[in-house]
């Protein structure tokens, strides 16, 4: 007598264990695609690995994934971790940079300024009395 012929079936949603068993596995897999991805972004951005050390790991990558993936993270973790802070370290440098320049000047600054411009004539009083409250404000 076979098993399927004793118990009836119940499908996907039937069985607890079936569905605690499938969502560990859609968790493996996508952390499989992260690191997988991680680690090609980190192929990417070593800039001291040569071209043909970097064709040969994607060589590996295809053809033992997941084992190329743990050697790739167990051998090169540390460096991958490094210039994954050194990118990070350099984008909010940038991004600092950035916003400094978009930011404008202090209020002290910006009423110097219109005081230049009062003194030069280029603005009237009333302009300049404008520009100080929004300033302040």
């Amino acid at each position: 007598m076979r098993y399927l012929d004793a118990v009836e079936y119940q499908g996907f949603w039937g069985s607890f264990w079936d569905l605690i068993w499938w969502f560990l596995m859609a968790f493996v897999f996508v952390s499989y695609l992260f690191a997988l991805f991680a680690v090609i972004a980190d192929l990417f951005r070593d800039h001291k690995l040569s071209g043909w050390a970097k064709a040969l790991w994607f060589i590996f990558l295809i053809v033992f994934p997941i084992l190329s993936v743990l050697i790739y993270l167990i051998a090169r973790g540390r460096g991958m971790a490094e210039r994954s802070a050194a990118e990070a370290k350099e984008l909010r440098s940038a991004q600092d940079e950035y916003i400094r320049s978009v930011a404008g000047a202090s209020p002290s600054e910006e009423i110097a300024k219109a005081k230049t411009l009062l003194d030069s004539g280029v603005i009237t009083q009333d302009e300049f009395e404008h520009i100080k409250s929004r300033a302040l404000s």
